[in-house]
């Protein structure tokens, strides 16, 4: 049986004063419980990226309609107040953490802001998520050199199987930036699915490497979310980059080339 659109929505952190740098892709927490209130009301079936690559790679069905959440970076809501929130209406998801913003005494290009610590992550697990890797520094991973790009892909994928003592197969592209090359890039250091962002509603025929994701921003509301579980008001993956898209990271790879790796953000 063929699924209809599959939202995989993407979430950033969950409070009510963020840094300016995030607030856009901020929602706050009253916010966020009526949007997971009207997933549940949706009636849809809550999966992981997991399930959901699962199924792209044949191993297994996936329900009738599901529906998938992910939340990137590891802000310093998401071990507490947010995984309460999803626990509590047993909505499973999948976090992307950034190894260098969240472990002390490393750096990223992530801003200032509250964050996790990496040593939470098993606690993640405690509530029912899975966790999956954001890269280290969150650069823009399409701009880089290879020996650079395979850091960002290698590093943080060691780094939480260390922490959490299983093998970490998802990974996260720092605000959906990719290309041919990172996609294959991402299959040879081992995962076995990467989110994208596209703002579009994911499908059956959806690529496991750039899996589309529909990012949450503060000024979206319970109806877009509503409108997204009846799977309208966005488009369905997979389509081509269009030409601006592609102009687009022509432009910011001769960019780093002159200033060195860019914050994806």
């Amino acid at each position: 049986m063929t699924t209809p659109p599959i939202p995989v929505l993407l979430y950033h952190a969950v409070m009510d004063d963020p840094p300016d740098w995030i607030a856009e892709f901020t929602v706050t927490p009253r916010d966020f419980g009526a949007q997971l209130d009207a997933i549940v009301a949706s009636g849809r079936t809550p999966v992981t990226i997991s399930a959901l690559a699962g199924h792209f790679a044949g191993r297994s069905p996936l329900p009738d309609r599901p529906v998938v959440l992910t939340i990137d970076d590891g802000f310093a809501d998401l071990p507490g107040p947010t995984a309460d929130a999803l626990a509590a209406r047993a909505l499973p998801a999948t976090a992307y953490l950034t190894t260098g913003a969240v472990t002390p005494g490393r750096r990223s290009l992530l801003p200032p802001a509250p964050m996790m610590k990496l040593a939470q992550a098993p606690l993640l697990e405690q509530y029912g998520m899975e966790v999956g890797a954001h890269t280290v520094t969150h650069p823009q991973l399409d701009t880089l050199p290879a020996k650079a790009l395979r850091r960002e892909l290698g590093e943080p994928k060691a780094v939480l199987e260390d922490v959490l003592g299983h093998e970490v197969v998802h990974l996260a592209y720092p605000h959906g930036y990719n290309s041919p090359a990172v996609r294959r890039a991402a299959l040879r250091a081992g995962y076995a699915s990467a989110v994208a962002v596209r703002h579009a509603l994911s499908s059956e025929t959806d690529e496991t490497y750039r899996i589309a994701r529909l990012i949450l921003r503060r000024s979206h509301t319970v109806a877009d979310v509503e409108a997204w579980m009846d799977g309208r008001g966005a488009p369905v993956a997979p389509f081509p980059d269009s030409l601006p898209t592609v102009g687009w990271r022509l432009y910011r790879r001769a960019r780093a080339r002159l200033g060195g790796p860019v914050f994806a953000g």
